[in-house]
């Protein structure tokens, strides 16, 4: 062998032996003791090469985590509820209209709440927080129906228990007809799993008929104390039923359900009636059941309570192809009698959400409730989702398959770069040692593994002999297999602790809330602002987006790729004040005034709103800034990250209330200043803060920091502060100015930092 020199011996020990004149007993003794030592060392390396390769990728992993996944979070979940679930993440939302065919979310009804900053109210109007905070931990809450007395609304719905992990029927209340909910508590709660909780008046009592199909029949329940006690009052069928709607029609009661104890596709794709001259029974089949057993699409499965508009009767049905309860399919009933049953399908006018994950019931939406009001109006519940069914479950598979991908790829490069030379060297000596040396036991007992590290040394070294690390083609391999680490730690962080994609809004006081992104451009930037309105619109809050149109020829709206209205407001002048113009067709309180040149998460944008609504007298914003000095300068964040303190927020990335800010910014007080801003054709941002700090005591801005944020303009030449030296200094002269017509503004500078979320650090 050529790498033998006698028996037993490599080239190596050879080499060694004849150089330092080892002879006779001592080789033996060198055999017994640098062999071990060698393994050691060859394992030493091995571990610390796979050591070293995941810290390294651990370091990866927490820049891409720090930088990236955690601007999709939410931080204030409910800490014992809310969590990842494999049904989903429902909620529940309120809907009002002229009829069960015109409905229209609460926040086009421009309801508010001043109590939580809520103008307006938005859907979802009940979560799993709601429930959360109230001490009953959920994961969600679906499957709505309201009873209505009088002027008060009740609102029964499935929970999902955390500690049971299965469904109650909960009840909540609201006195000013859905806009705000009280979790008055736990309705009915069985060993089984309860949900789809129906309740009806039938002579002056109040029944409840929930799905409970675990138990494996349709139960009824009476209230003895409305709306908190029920007892038991009788099995309506013996079945194991799921989704049961009770309609009066023709006569008689219907009830149209599922039989859950169906297999495979007709779990989701069956429909019964079953028909009795009254809602306790008893009940009969109706003789062309099933109606429906095999297209999950067709919407078989009830999606809600029944109901009738100008003589017909309609039934909300479940599309579940793709995936559980995708969307609501309505059908319009032309015959039902004991022996017959038509329905033919009608449109429902609520229209696929935009916003797709980002909105809370951008993926699905299975149960809807309407209901005719005293008025003649309609009002109806539905629930939604943004994850289809199994999403968890889906994800943390994925993150543990590039999980799995990472270790192998990291193992494959430590082999390829020289941890395999070690282990083939070590396996020579073991494959020509003789029986009778100290090692032969563990050979011997190892030599299938010997045989597989053998068969890996030879593919791993024929494939670097090929490769050739030292040659330009070889270095150019391991770079190319070290992106893919690098890719291979950010997908499986994103999988584990990326949540669901959907970049949600911020509750804060138990709602839900939109506001209005305003932003100034003109001709020499549409480009800009055709990425800026496609990325704003998908964001969850954004209720509108307005463009005002300084300069040139105006877009039509027809060429944006948005998920809101986009509204373009021509101005005459080419100014920076028609930045704060009034604007009576903004419906929000809230507006966020962004440039069109910046660009930053959804994620970002709804912390800034989350913060402002805690403080609707303050601006809130994304830039930071701190004037001092005698006389007063402009500086920018770096020196106030120094001096750790800011003064003044840019509103160029900036919330704050129309009311407040616009007539401030156009009241005879700012006269003088807007004559400034349009001679210099700057300070508009500084001159909004000078009004806040001139007409309040308190402290009137609050930063917000961003994960990350880009200057679009930096790409090109249309930016009016690119000569940054120039636009400090012109700023510094409107500090002067502005000081000598309102005063100076606070000496006072808050930190950063100071903020328990940890948003302004």
């Amino acid at each position: 062998m050529p790498v033998m020199g006698e028996k037993g011996v490599n080239s190596t020990e050879l080499w060694i032996f004849r150089r330092f004149g080892i002879a006779g007993p001592w080789r033996s003794r060198w055999r017994r003791w640098s062999r071990p030592l060698g393994y050691l060392a060859c394992s030493s390396g091995l571990v610390c090469f796979l050591i070293g390769s995941f810290l390294v990728c651990s370091i990866v992993a927490i820049v891409f985590f720090r930088l990236w996944v955690s601007s999709f979070l939410m931080v204030d979940r409910v800490s014992s509820g809310c969590l990842p679930d494999g049904e989903g993440s429902w909620s529940i939302g309120i809907f009002y209209g002229k009829s069960p065919f015109s409905l229209a979310p609460i926040e086009l009804s421009n309801k508010s709440n001043e109590k939580s900053s809520a103008w307006p109210v938005a859907n979802p109007v009940l979560t799993c927080a709601s429930v959360s905070n109230a001490g009953y931990p959920s994961n969600f809450v679906a499957d709505p129906f309201l009873f209505i007395q009088d002027n008060t609304f009740y609102l029964f719905f499935e929970t999902k228990s955390v500690a049971t992990m299965q469904g109650d029927i909960g009840v909540a209340r609201s006195l000013d007809q859905g806009a705000t909910w009280e979790f008055l508590g736990i309705a009915l709660d069985e060993a089984w799993h309860l949900s789809y909780p129906y309740v009806f008046n039938y002579r002056n009592n109040t029944y409840m008929m929930p799905e409970g199909s675990k138990k494996g029949d349709l139960r009824l329940y009476r209230a003895t104390k409305f709306p908190l006690e029920w007892t038991f009052e009788k099995v309506l069928v013996s079945k194991p039923l799921v989704d049961t709607s009770l309609v009066h029609y023709n006569g008689y009661y219907w009830l149209f359900t599922s039989d859950f104890s169906r297999l495979s596709i007709e779990k989701n794709a069956e429909l019964e009636i079953w028909f009795s001259s009254s809602p306790l029974g008893p009940w009969k089949e109706h003789r062309k059941n099933p109606i429906y057993r095999a297209n999950k699409s067709l919407g078989a499965r009830n999606g809600g309570r029944l109901f009738i508009y100008e003589g017909s009767l309609y039934r909300p049905g479940q599309d579940c192809s793709g995936t559980y309860g995708r969307r609501l399919q309505v059908y319009k009933v032309e015959k039902l009698t004991k022996d017959e049953y038509k329905e033919v399908p009608v449109s429902l006018a609520l229209g696929e959400a935009k916003k797709g994950r980002n909105s809370w019931n951008g993926v699905r939406h299975h149960h809807l409730d309407p209901q005719l009001l005293p008025s003649g109006h309609w009002v109806a519940v539905m629930d939604g989702d943004r994850v289809p069914s199994g999403d968890s479950t889906r994800t943390l598979l994925l993150g543990w398959t590039f999980f799995l991908l990472l270790f192998l790829i990291v193992m494959f490069i430590g082999l390829l770069v020289g941890v395999m030379d070690c282990i083939h060297h070590q396996g020579n000596y073991l494959i020509v040692s003789r029986r009778n040396e100290p090692f032969s036991f563990w050979t011997n007992t190892h030599s299938k593994l010997r045989r597989y590290a053998a068969d890996i040394s030879r593919c791993i070294l024929a494939f670097k002999g090929r490769v050739k690390l030292k040659t330009c083609h070889g270095k150019l391999t391991i770079i190319f297999l070290s992106i893919i680490v690098v890719v291979l730690v950010c997908m499986t962080v994103q999988y584990f602790y990326g949540g669901n994609g959907a970049e949600e809004g911020y509750m804060y006081k138990g709602q839900y809330s939109q506001f209005t992104m305003l932003t100034m451009t003109y001709d020499a930037r549409l480009w800009n602002l055709k990425q800026y309105v496609k990325h704003y619109s998908r964001c969850a809050s954004v209720r509108e987006i307005v463009v005002v149109w300084n300069k040139g020829k105006p877009p039509i709206v027809d060429e944006f790729d948005s998920a809101v209205p986009v509204r373009i407001r021509v101005e005459q002048n080419n100014s920076l004040n028609n930045r704060f113009k009034d604007d009576p067709l903004i419906q929000t309180r809230a507006v966020l005034e962004l440039d069109d040149d910046i660009l930053m998460t959804c994620n970002d944008i709804e912390k800034g709103f989350r913060a402002w609504r805690e403080h609707p007298e303050r601006i809130v914003g994304f830039y930071p800034r701190l004037l001092d000095g005698s006389p007063l300068k402009y500086r920018d964040e770096t020196y106030a990250r120094k001096k750790n303190g800011y003064n003044v927020i840019l509103t160029g990335a900036a919330f704050m209330d129309t009311e407040l800010a616009f007539k401030r910014y156009w009241s005879e007080q700012a006269t003088e200043g807007r004559a400034l801003v349009n001679r210099l054709f700057n300070c508009e941002d500084i001159l909004m803060n000078f009004l806040y700090a001139n007409t309040s005591s308190v402290r009137t801005v609050e930063y917000i920091r961003p994960s990350w944020a880009i200057d679009t303009s930096k790409f090109s030449a249309s930016a009016i502060s690119r000569n940054t030296q120039q636009h400090y200094n012109i700023r510094s002269e409107c500090l002067s100015r502005f000081s000598s017509i309102y005063g100076s503004l606070p000496k006072m500078a808050w930190n950063f930092g100071s903020r328990v979320d940890g948003w302004d650090v």
